[in-house]
């Protein structure tokens, strides 16, 4: 019987008895938090895993605890240079490992940005849509090629797709007021339609895409937040909470967290999770657009996996980026 996890499991329970010698994985965000540990765990049990960054020297030393494990497990750690808002350095990696023509095995896009101040990427995006969605837009197209039948597209999505569809008539906000987390939610909900588009394109080559929720964790993810801020959202998750009669919110651990994206790339099977979000190790249900459910309740909000809303982000997102991928 497969083993039952659950939103305490780590990325070691996840992995407990599993080899991964031979597996390549590519990785994005490999500077800190989630994706240094994601890329820890898989080198660890054996896999050869490419990790991204915008700053290498920072993720040089964010990995070294990282490399240590892979050593010991027989797998590998190498870094390559990437900034997701900036479409020049997305085309150039995508480019560079094209040429290595090495095939992936897994694809965990996990960078981004959460709750940023209005502003732009380098070629004019709203910065969290432009980083979160369209940066992996480009790359995980450019190299889909390299992903060989059997390989899994994981997109790190976010239970803050909650806070808004994407807006596929004003994606720049250029005519809507600017709310950092209306933004964030935009992006969350773009990243689980990617992974329904991608899914429905590659499935047929047996090459399958999901997205997932890691939980709620503490990272640098939250540093364009102020301490007055997280405590105000907590405080408004735990009043609900008590008077629905649960628990207070617990934040996970960082392998906590990361446990899902291992768990759907190499531990889940690829039928179950394909085309689907994921959270806590397992594949969420899915609530209506207009349930009053609260952020933490779990499930995923019905637009986010509309495979007709998912073909239109699809779209508009190769107008914006001025590319076409099949």
């Amino acid at each position: 019987m497969a083993q039952d996890f659950g939103a305490t499991s780590t990325t070691e329970d996840v992995l407990s008895g599993v080899s991964l010698a031979g597996r390549r994985v590519l990785v994005t965000g490999v500077s800190a938090g989630l994706g240094v540990e994601t890329a820890r765990a898989l080198a660890a049990h054996g896999a050869h895993v490419v990790g991204t960054a915008r700053d290498l020297d920072k993720a040089q030393r964010a990995t070294e605890q990282a490399r240590a494990d892979a050593a010991r497990g027989g797998g590998a750690l190498e870094l390559v240079a990437l900034d997701l808002a900036d479409l020049a350095s997305v085309r150039a990696c995508a480019d560079a490992l094209k040429t290595q023509a090495l095939p992936f095995d897994l694809v965990i896009a996990n960078a981004g940005v959460m709750a940023t101040p209005f502003g732009h990427t380098k070629d004019g995006f709203e910065t969290q849509f432009g980083t979160n969605h369209l940066g992996h837009f480009v790359l995980v197209n450019r190299i889909a090629g390299l992903m060989k039948s059997g390989a899994r597209l994981v997109n790190l999505a976010s239970a803050g797709h909650r806070f808004a569809d994407v807006d596929l008539d004003d994606p720049n906000f250029e005519r809507t007021p600017y709310e950092p987390f209306v933004a964030y939610g935009r992006s969350k909900t773009a990243n689980i339609l990617f992974a329904v588009a991608f899914d429905a394109r590659h499935r047929a080559r047996g090459v399958r895409a999901t997205a997932v929720h890691p939980g709620g964790i503490m990272t640098e993810l939250v540093r364009h937040m102020g301490a007055g801020e997280i405590e105000a959202m907590m405080a408004q998750i735990n009043e609900r909470a008590t008077a629905e009669g649960k628990p207070p919110f617990q934040f996970k651990t960082i392998p906590q967290g990361a446990a899902t994206s291992v768990w759907a790339g190499v531990v889940a099977d690829a039928d179950a999770v394909g085309g689907h979000y994921c959270e806590d190790c397992h594949v969420s249900a899915v609530v209506p657009d207009d349930s009053t459910s609260g952020l933490m309740d779990g499930g995923v909000r019905a637009y986010a996996v509309d495979p007709a809303r998912a073909e239109a982000l699809w779209a508009e997102s190769e107008e914006l980026v001025g590319e076409r991928f099949g």
